[in-house]
């Protein structure tokens, strides 16, 4: 068995690094999210695969708020993020910039994350839904496409925390082997 690595010894970037970094094209799009805890987790997530930015829509809270700052673990200083208060407006304006818009959500005719192809040098927008009720339907439906993460158990649907985690990876992965 190996040694664990301490901190010292990971060779992260600094936040200058990071925000001077060529970034993975992607970008987040948290729509009426309510738990802290979350936004953080996402932010965290972002950072570690150098996610373009994070938009914030509707109800979805904005740094600063000790809530985010305990998940977050300072990822709100590295990664870009704005605030939108409508979704719907946002996804229309990224789509007019060339950016390929899925939602995460289970939906008809949603692909499946493992089948999921990039086919595009496009920049992807993921949006990830409220956590009761998902990605609101008029969102989905402006949406390029749907993705959605097979499940295999009892339950209807993974917090939103682990499903950027998910699909973040599953997604980085697939560009990294394709040399997008």
């Amino acid at each position: 068995m190996g040694r664990k690595l301490k901190n010292s010894e990971l060779d992260r970037l600094d936040v200058t690094a990071f925000k001077q970094a060529r970034k993975t094209p992607i970008i987040l799009v948290l729509d009426n999210i309510r738990s802290l805890n979350n936004i953080g987790s996402v932010f965290r997530t972002a950072d570690a695969f150098l996610v373009k930015k994070i938009y914030l829509c509707g109800i979805t809270a904005t740094p600063p708020h000790k809530d985010i700052r305990k998940t977050a673990l300072g990822a709100t200083e590295s990664v870009a993020w704005e605030y939108r208060k409508d979704t719907l407006e946002l996804i229309e304006e990224l789509k007019q910039t060339h950016v390929h818009t899925l939602a995460v959500e289970q939906a008809e005719g949603a692909t499946m994350l493992n089948y999921f192809e990039i086919t595009t040098d496009e920049e992807l927008a993921l949006v990830f839904g409220n956590e009761v009720k998902g990605v609101s339907q008029d969102v989905v439906s402006a949406c390029d496409g749907v993705l959605e993460i097979p499940q295999f158990g009892t339950k209807h649907s993974l917090n939103i925390a682990v499903s950027v985690g998910v699909v973040v990876w599953e997604i980085w992965n697939k560009m990294e082997r394709s040399g997008k």
